[in-house]
């Protein structure tokens, strides 16, 4: 794969992925390579606290997945452009980097690792696989209502369709009312978010991860879960650790699954001590 750099609006740099979308990038910080991947309804200015903490130890890169921020997007998605991104991005590093990635985007990172994509080691927050019977996951027809909501040009209504009835956010009339400027931002991503039920395809339905799915992702993995969360996000992460041959799981005290925007200076000291190995 092929990545060039050039000039983007309102940004740093962008390289240019497989299928010729332009994706946008700040970089900073030296040593050893790191691309920070987001979440749902969010783009690479919720990590930049993240991305400053760790660029006191790495050249951190934290970009705009397609369709966010300064970045591109192309006619059609699919989950193997973004693999494509993020491949386009490690070669504009040196050809080898490791990931962060937290929520839907620790999938992301993972299925780039299962495709072969060159990482030297993954580092997840709260992955949101769904493998008990009995926790809860989205609708089986999240991918429909969404889609039906974004086509009616109800963006905000997806927003909160996917915070409330995927997300298990209670309250989001009152989040809408105190905080509009959010909202407003939360909303002008809410076209991306097919793109995340894509990513996330059928790992929320109550059983358990296909070990021969994810068997390509053979690197040091480590899973990281906040104290506060879900019983379910801590059964998801011993899950993974079960399937992949290099990988284990630190719970991290008094901290939930918003904890990446919300406490990055309790989870950069375990991001940096995992990475340097």
């Amino acid at each position: 794969m092929s990545a060039t750099r050039g000039q983007a609006a309102g940004t740093g740099v962008r390289v240019v992925s497989a299928d010729g979308t332009g994706i946008a990038f700040e970089q900073s910080g030296s040593g050893p390579a790191v691309v920070l991947v987001a979440s749902a309804l969010a783009d690479r200015s919720d990590t930049t606290r993240l991305a400053a903490l760790l660029a006191e130890h790495f050249t951190v890169i934290n970009y705009d997945r397609r369709g966010r921020g300064a970045s591109g997007d192309a006619d059609a998605y699919a989950v193997e452009r973004e693999i494509e991104d993020i491949a386009a991005l490690i070669e504009h590093v040196g050809g080898s980097a490791s990931l962060f990635g937290s929520s839907s985007g620790a999938v992301l990172a993972l299925r780039a690792a299962a495709a072969g994509v060159n990482i030297d080691r993954l580092a997840l927050y709260e992955p949101p696989f769904v493998v008990a019977d009995g926790d809860d996951g989205p609708p089986r027809d999240v991918a429909r209502q969404v889609t039906a909501l974004l086509a009616q040009g109800r963006d905000s209504d997806a927003v909160k369709y996917f915070m409330t009835r995927v997300q298990g956010m209670p309250g989001i009339a009152v989040f809408m009312k105190l905080m509009p400027k959010v909202w407003a931002n939360l909303t002008r991503l809410a076209r991306t978010l097919p793109y995340d039920i894509a990513v996330m395809g059928d790992t929320q339905q109550g059983k358990p991860l296909d070990a021969e799915e994810w068997k390509g992702a053979s690197m040091p993995t480590r899973v990281l879960t906040g104290g506060k969360s879900p019983a379910a996000f801590q059964r998801a992460a011993r899950a993974v650790t079960e399937i992949l041959p290099r990988a284990d799981h630190r719970t991290l005290p008094g901290l939930n699954h918003g904890a990446v925007v919300m406490a990055p200076r309790k989870i950069a000291p375990q991001i940096t001590e995992f990475l340097k190995g």
